[in-house]
């Protein structure tokens, strides 16, 4: 039997689920069930949405100092529970346990941190009129908000989604994936010992269509914050409709890297390059899956490129000479593989990788894939058009700025793209031009929590991050006063 049995926090109580059923967690290192999770319903979201409303008048009467003060308090006992917090999160998804402990989980603290900081000085506008009047703005809490957040960064995310709408003077409902549930549910215990108010942050494990859709349809709920897949997205928006809600919906992407032929190939920024494919098994929606690179220096990057894909060790996720972990469930292995076998039929020539691992021991049943690098393919071949969201990249020459940007945007997503020039006006020139929410030129998934974060075309809708996540969980109210 499993020895973690996971709750769902509502109204400020650890639950089981009220209809008693549970969900297999499955370890993907291994392929091994861990943990189990609770399979609740829509009874479950409507107790959590109860218990949110009759703690939101309370929670959006706090001062913003009292709210920070619970917000850093949390990520005080994350900070001092960072080892056995990644160790959960690497278990639960096969990310590194390195790469957990570096980037995941103090992230997540940072995210708690930021949004603390962030809403105690944040200030609304005013509006002197010539007549004798003023305008000012209120930014008030919507009351009880939905959050649902992604498996491939597990608490990262969900603490990007409820950290704003916390920090705003929301309560919340929130659903973390059911593929990696595990740290949210710590998250809910941590919350209780913060001193969070019974009912301001409440947590509903399950699968999506039982707890997701509820919580979109359910009326007490005033905004949706969403990441995952377009798919998806867009049945959360044709759901969300009718009741006018608010949404912020961070979906899927096929990322370009641009590199041009005065690009600065350091060693440093060619494994920024090689990192930009394939960090966390490709398991992120800002990796770069889609490598453009100028004709003119194409056959030498080629070669520099392939000699480090394939020094990539995949290995068990606790090893600190791995480089891969393993992906996420079965469901999604069996994906990426079809999408690798789909390229090969479109006449894609595999130059590495291409196949899935097995590892010795106890890791002989976990899902791990190869590094894979694809060539030959049109630009618009299904390939080079939909989300594999693997250790999968495409590499494609290009001869001028005119192909690369007709490339890079041809598609129908726009989250991030990132160029690599030494040319400071191509630079300005070309980043303006490509149609992504996100451009990094001369670096990648370097980040600052106050730009806003989105994309355009089917990678999204709205912004999160700095004030426009503030934004979103909040309602404007115009107050105009004759003096």
């Amino acid at each position: 039997m499993p020895s973690l049995r996971l709750a769902n926090l509502i109204d400020g109580r650890l639950q089981a689920p009220r209809r008693d059923r549970w969900l297999d967690v499955f370890e993907p290192a291994t392929g091994e069930v861990f943990a189990l999770c609770p399979d609740s319903d829509s009874d479950d979201v409507a107790a959590a949405v109860a218990a949110a409303q009759r703690a939101a008048p309370a929670w959006a009467a706090a001062s913003t100092e009292q709210r920070a003060r619970l917000l850093h308090r949390l990520a005080d006992l994350i900070e001092a529970r960072l080892d056995e917090v990644a160790a959960l999160e690497s278990r639960d998804s096969g990310k590194l346990l390195s790469l957990a402990r570096s980037l995941d989980i103090p992230r997540a603290v940072s995210n708690l941190r930021y949004f603390a900081a962030a809403v105690v000085p944040w200030s609304s506008e005013s509006h002197a009129m010539e007549l004798g009047a003023i305008n000012y703005t209120l930014r008030q809490p919507l009351g009880v908000v939905g959050c649902i957040s992604p498996w491939n960064l597990p608490l990262y995310l969900f603490t990007w989604k409820i950290s704003p709408a916390l920090a705003a003077g929301n309560t919340v409902v929130a659903k973390p994936s059911e593929i990696t549930p595990c740290t949210a549910a710590l998250l809910g215990e941590l919350s209780i010992e913060a001193g969070f108010p019974a009912g301001v942050l409440n947590i509903v494990q399950g699968s999506g269509p039982s707890v997701g859709q509820a919580i979109v349809e359910h009326p007490g709920i005033k905004a949706v914050s969403f990441t995952g897949s377009t798919k998806t997205g867009a049945q959360i928006a044709k759901a969300a409709a009718p009741h006018f809600k608010k949404l912020s919906l961070e979906l899927g992407g096929k990322n370009p890297a641009i590199v041009f032929a005065d690009a600065d190939l350091s060693e440093a920024n060619l494994d920024t390059i090689v990192r930009s494919g394939f960090a966390n098994q490709g398991e992120i929606c800002l990796c770069g899956s889609r490598l453009l690179v100028q004709r003119a220096i194409y056959d030498s990057f080629r070669e520099r490129y392939l000699a480090r894909v394939r020094a990539l060790r995949v290995g068990d996720p606790l090893d600190a000479s791995s480089d891969l972990g393993a992906l996420v469930s079965q469901p999604h292995f069996e994906k990426v593989m079809a999408c690798i076998a789909q390229a090969r039929d479109e006449g894609g020539s595999i130059v590495c990788g291409g196949e899935a691992i097995t590892l010795p021991g106890a890791h002989a049943g976990g899902w791990y894939v190869a590094p894979t690098v694809i060539e030959d393919l049109a630009s618009d071949a299904i390939t080079n058009q939909q989300e594999i969201f693997g250790p999968v990249v495409s590499l494609i020459p290009f001869d001028d700025e005119a192909e690369a940007l007709a490339i890079a945007n041809g598609t129908g997503y726009g989250l991030a793209a990132s160029l690599w020039t030494t040319d400071l006006a191509r630079a300005h020139r070309f980043g303006a031009q490509l149609d992504f929410g996100i451009v990094w030129i001369n670096c990648w998934l370097l980040r600052d929590l106050r730009t806003p974060f989105g994309g355009t075309k089917q990678s999204g809708l709205g912004r999160e991050g700095g004030v426009e996540a503030l934004r979103f969980f909040t309602e404007p109210k115009n107050i105009c006063i004759r003096y």
